[in-house]
């Protein structure tokens, strides 16, 4: 009874959504290396890309898991907002004058959640429903040198290199408010720790999703043949 009543209170609904989030994190930084293995090594990438989609335990234990946490997550933040608009009230509002006290990250992360929930539409549209086809629907052999000229064919497009690159951007100011608020969350405050949370925080929301964008507009070079 305990625990239910503390995940129906406010600070539980944070708390667990502290916690999709930390997953998330951990999630986005695996993607991020393996991604960036296709400016490094095509093969490389391939052999961790064919790994990764046919290892039983990623696909039927963590893609369930994390398709979860991505759904929790954006749905306990929309529930979180409202909630927060509704206690506040528009009087309420005005009187602790947001632009003055906080930071336009921490403003707009419901805005900047669900552009980024637009952009995971895309990228399933992109990558994660074509592969469930290819496996499960036509049945083809696997090709462990697929993945690389699948990637690059993706990024001809100029304005899906775009796209991808905004929603990036936007990522990066979501995960700027994110990664702290998340671990304040769970309780984890402390003065001799914050200090290197808040700094560690500010490096991973600036430098992934940099590099996240340099590897759209890399591949979208090199078909261009500039590199």
């Amino acid at each position: 009874m305990a625990t239910e009543s503390l995940f129906r209170s406010s600070i539980g609904k944070k708390f667990a959504m502290a916690l999709s989030a930390l997953f998330l994190l951990i999630f986005l930084l695996q993607h991020f290396i393996i991604n960036s293995l296709a400016v490094i090594s095509p093969t490389a990438f391939n052999e961790a890309s064919h790994f990764m989609g046919y290892n039983p335990i990623v696909q039927y234990v963590t893609q369930p898991i994390l398709i979860f946490a991505v759904v929790f997550h954006f749905v306990m933040g929309f529930i979180l907002e409202i909630q927060n608009r509704k206690a506040r009230g528009p009087v309420a509002y005005a009187m602790n004058k947001p632009q003055e006290n906080s930071t336009w990250s921490s403003r707009n992360m419901i805005w900047s959640g669900l552009a980024i929930l637009a952009f995971l539409v895309l990228h399933l549209i992109d990558f994660w429903f074509p592969e469930m086809n290819y496996k499960y629907i036509a049945a083809e052999v696997p090709d462990a040198e697929r993945y690389y000229e699948e990637l690059m064919h993706k990024f001809q497009n100029p304005w899906r290199v775009l796209a991808y690159v905004v929603a990036f951007f936007l990522l990066m100011m979501h995960l700027l408010h994110g990664f702290q608020s998340a671990f304040q969350s769970i309780g984890a405050r402390h003065r001799k720790y914050t200090p290197f949370i808040k700094a560690f925080g500010k490096v991973f929301a600036i430098a992934i999703p940099i590099g996240f964008m340099l590897i759209a507009i890399i591949s979208y070079l090199k078909n261009s043949e500039v590199l």
